[in-house]
């Protein structure tokens, strides 16, 4: 196979570094705004499968009793989430890219095959599931929290990010925001080696023949995004659901762990709950992660040309 000169060889790697974490900061804050309402309706739809007749019953009573507002409920945490989760993981990414290409041999990163750039996705997973959690469990527990509240779960819906961060702090101490934890590495490592693999192998496909993997333009990366994304929803997505009903349900009080809260699912609702709001998660995914990965590769391509013209 022919070699591919490495991209931007005069960079350090502090400054490649910053330019992944940066670029992820971008990507998510794209992904947030692109994807958020569809977001919602899937939390709802996980954490009360039983209250909706599907997605767009969802939807349309959402708007209807909170306005389309409601949609975006949780938007501020969705944005820490994201905007943590992506600037750890594409910065982790990169690093781990160069540890795999150290242990297999190969001469450049460029050069890694879909498989050693998933088994790299797998490994940065671990690191950006530590700020991920926190931040997912303000945003999962403010999108539910109208149905908690009329289900008598919770004393009132009026609370807000902070509000929500500083209650869970003063009755579960600081561990309350780490509820999730391990669902969520069960989820995150296992999905983000289809999403990395999905989207390398889809732009190895994708690149005309004479033309490198980085020239690709926005609506081939549009459909790397929705296929990365497709991967990683399609093989972890049951786990989410059990990672959702822990986060919201906690609110109520302390929840059971991954494999009760999964046996109990199956037990008293069978496989399909595990699939609810599998729907307009799917849809989600072409624009969210095609917002993302347009955000972080021309992000990402202008500071490392940048770097290199300034000799960084």
């Amino acid at each position: 196979m022919e070699k591919v000169p490495a991209a931007f060889p005069a960079t350090s790697i502090m400054w490649q570094g910053f330019s992944d974490f940066s670029a992820g900061a971008m990507g998510g804050t794209a992904c947030v705004f692109a994807g958020q309402p569809l977001d919602t309706v899937k939390v709802k739809l996980q954490t009360f499968p039983t209250l909706y007749r599907g997605a767009l019953h969802c939807f349309a009573s959402t708007v209807k009793q909170e306005k389309l507002r409601g949609l975006y409920t949780g938007t501020v945490p969705a944005l820490a989430a994201n905007i943590a989760e992506n600037a750890i993981l594409f910065m982790f990414y990169g690093l781990c890219q160069k540890v795999v290409q150290s242990v297999s041999g190969v001469s450049d990163v460029n050069n890694l095959s879909s498989l050693q750039s998933a088994t790299a996705g797998s490994m940065a997973a671990f690191f950006s599931s530590v700020g991920l959690c926190p931040t997912e469990l303000v945003k999962c527990r403010l999108q539910a929290i109208k149905e908690m509240a009329a289900e008598g779960k919770v004393a009132t819906a009026n609370i807000g990010p902070w509000g929500m961060t500083k209650q869970i702090v003063r009755h579960e101490g600081f561990r309350g925001l780490f509820q999730g934890m391990t669902s969520t590495w069960a989820r995150e490592m296992p999905g983000y080696f289809f999403f990395f693999g999905g989207y390398e192998l889809t732009r190895r496909l994708l690149t005309p023949p004479g033309k490198s993997k980085d020239d690709l333009g926005p609506m081939r990366l549009i459909v790397c995004g929705g296929v990365a994304g497709t991967c990683l929803w399609g093989s972890i997505y049951p786990i989410d659901v059990v990672k959702s009903r822990i986060q919201v349900y906690s609110l109520a009080g302390q929840q059971a762990g991954f494999v009760t809260v999964f046996l109990q699912i199956l037990r008293n609702e069978g496989v399909r709950a595990l699939y609810s709001g599998i729907g307009p998660c799917l849809i989600r995914t072409f624009p969210a992660n095609g917002a993302l990965f347009i955000a972080y590769e021309y992000t990402r391509k202008f500071l490392l040309d940048f770097g290199e013209g300034v000799g960084l």
